[in-house]
């Protein structure tokens, strides 16, 4: 191929694309602010209609129509806008999977600033923020994570109990550390009434977890414990102990520590149960779980997306004689299975 043709060939517009990404986030955060999916969805599909019920002017919401038509968030037909079936099942504020909460936190200030100088966050190794990231004691963001990504996590929460069989019904005691809002440790006390569930995490965040037990029916058997995962007794003799979207924040000496704590508190035969963002052996793919490492780079001094074979080697090294890689469709979540 000759140099003409090669060059004929180049394209800028990957560079191009990439550079203005942040226009389809903040259209994306604009668009369910002005609660626009679930206009549509009330049967408004001009530009006139939507604007009228969204309190806008008619150019501006044709304007963002349109970019949510150019990027696969809408449809156009001539001038009558209607969503996709991505966008009613998960952006309309009416439908049962309604995600737009979500919006809350991964579009806040504590998430985005993170990504404000990555060159500085790519000479440090790790998080620039002030105090190291957002882990520390009963720091706010984790309430509004905990409120804004409930959502998002039940479908998770309801395959992971599947996986766990637990509706085999069997005498089941249970440690949800780092809790958050509590669906995946209560999921398991919904769908078995013999499990007794313990929710670990900060004070302020476990009053959402109680919110959702209460919720969910589950309130009489499901207790609370507050504090810092490496610092309160755990107990013992636990059936389970949950691992969700935690040990991502950390480097692999300070989870090994957590995981010989766990294993301590485990009855012979129980099992860790790590739900991650895990990506192939090769770092790049699948491709949300594996860019999750940047998240961690940007927010959290030394945390990261562990390919299996880590998790294999930090669950064997405290103590653990299996680990097991499970898929959990249909989300972008792995289970590790670790047996004491």
């Amino acid at each position: 191929m000759t140099a003409t043709a090669e060059l004929q060939q180049l394209s800028p517009a990957l560079f191009f694309d990439t550079l203005n990404a942040y226009q389809r986030s903040a259209a994306l955060k604009a668009a369910i602010e002005l609660d626009l999916f679930t206009a549509i969805g009330e049967d408004r599909h001009t530009g006139t209609d939507l604007a009228r019920q969204c309190k806008t002017s008619e150019r501006g919401m044709r304007i963002l129509c349109d970019y949510l038509v150019i990027i696969g968030f809408l449809t156009k037909e001539h001038d009558r806008y209607d969503l996709t079936p991505d966008s009613a099942a998960f952006l309309d504020r009416h439908s049962p999977m309604y995600l737009g909460t979500a919006v809350q936190f991964l579009g806040s200030p504590f998430v985005t600033d993170g990504f404000k100088d990555v060159a500085a966050i790519v000479r440090n190794g790790g998080t620039v923020l002030d105090g190291g990231g957002h882990l520390g004691p009963d720091e706010p963001m984790w309430v509004d994570f905990a409120r804004a990504m409930a959502p998002l996590m039940q479908l998770p929460a309801e395959r992971l109990a599947q996986l766990l069989g637990a509706e085999a019904a069997h005498p089941s005691k249970v440690l949800d550390v780092a809790a958050g809002h509590g669906l995946y440790g209560i999921a398991l006390a919904r769908h078995n009434p013999q499990a007794e569930v313990v929710a670990l995490d900060w004070r302020n965040v476990l009053t959402v977890a109680e919110e959702n037990a209460e919720a969910a029916g589950v309130d009489e058997r499901y207790r609370t414990l507050p504090g810092s995962a490496f610092e309160v007794e755990f107990g013992s003799d636990y059936d389970l102990i949950l691992l969700t979207n935690f040990l991502h924040h950390f480097d692999p000496p300070t989870i090994e520590h957590l995981l010989r704590k766990v294993h301590a508190a485990l009855k012979p035969g129980g099992r860790a149960v790590t739900l991650e963002f895990i990506p192939e052996e090769d770092r790049v793919s699948p491709p949300i779980p594996a860019a999750f490492s940047l998240i961690m780079l940007a927010g959290t001094p030394g945390g990261d997306a562990y390919p299996f074979s880590e998790y294999e080697r930090m669950f064997r090294n405290a103590g653990f004689s299996t680990s097991e890689l499970h898929p959990l469709p249909p989300t972008f979540f792995r289970v590790v299975l670790a047996v004491k």
